[in-house]
This record gives C-alpha cells, structure tokens and sequence, in this order.
C-alpha cells in the first residue's frame, strides 16, 4: 500500500486519515511506521459508530499516544515517558 493522505477534513473524514494526519502533525512520517501493528482502524472505526456512549480508546504508534473518540483523534501530552509527575 503506498502512503497517501488526503487532506479534506471539512465533515467526518475517514478515521484511517484522521490518524495518520495526527500522526504526521506531531512529527511522525507515513512511511515510518506500520499502523496496522498498532491498531485495527476498521474494528476501532465500527466499535466507534455501533457505541450508544462514550468510547475512548488509547494506543501508541512510534511512541506517540494517540486517544480516539467518537468526536476525533488527539495526542496525549501529559504523560512524558520515563519522568512520573506524581
């Protein structure tokens, strides 16, 4: 599959764009890693669009913590690996 990112977001894009664009905006290349390792995007997406409530699902690609919901994709920031705030 050859890495392609479209990037119309006005309304819903496809959830597979949605993270890969995320990805690319915090520094990480398409051709870089390998979603599929991380995450099924089509189970996530379906598990997404069948919840009656709020879904979140969290998992990481290349190091970088990604947090999905019903309204989009998000990187979390607040936990640096290796250095406990707490």
């Amino acid at each position: 599959m050859a890495p392609s990112t479209p990037r119309d977001s006005d309304t819903s894009p496809d959830l597979l764009v949605d993270i890969v664009e995320t990805l690319e905006a915090h520094g990480l290349p398409s051709d870089s890693y390998q979603l599929h390792d991380a995450v099924d995007v089509e189970a996530l997406e379906r598990l997404l669009v069948s919840s009656a409530g709020d879904v979140e699902v969290r998992f990481t690609v290349e190091g970088i913590q990604l947090v999905v919901t019903q309204d989009g994709v998000d990187v979390l920031l607040d936990e640096p690996a290796g250095s406990p705030d707490h």
